[in-house]
């Protein structure tokens, strides 16, 4: 069984930046493919960015140029940069993870509350 637990969520003025991270235990994210998603008030939960287990990465089109994702297979630990954050950032941030041979996540962390002050 895999645990993921985000962190690093907070108030943040226009045009700053945070960084998120999202801690596994129960297995090794090495060998996984691990995503971040959010989710607004009244919207639906949408696609932010994805590292795969090899490195690659993708991100949803208004956070490309703004947020990278990177992983630390040390710390079991995937983050994502955020930077030049906007108002219509804030949502809860959730990561997920699953095993490079999955076509969905299975596992999912509680989300971590960010807020972007304008």
């Amino acid at each position: 069984q895999v645990q993921l637990e985000e962190s690093g969520g907070g108030l943040v003025q226009a045009g700053g930046s945070l960084r998120l991270s999202c801690l596994a235990s129960g297995r090794s994210l090495s060998i996984m493919n691990v995503g971040w998603s959010r989710q607004a008030p009244g919207k639906e939960r949408e696609f932010v960015a994805r590292i795969s287990w090899s490195g690659s990465t993708q991100f949803e089109d208004s956070a490309k140029g703004r947020f990278t994702i990177s992983r630390d297979n040390a710390k079991n630990t995937v983050y994502l940069q955020m930077n030049t954050l906007k108002s219509e950032d804030t949502a809860v941030y959730y990561c997920a993870a699953a095993l490079a041979s999955r076509r969905e996540y299975n596992y999912w962390g509680q989300g971590t509350q960010v807020t972007v002050s304008s």
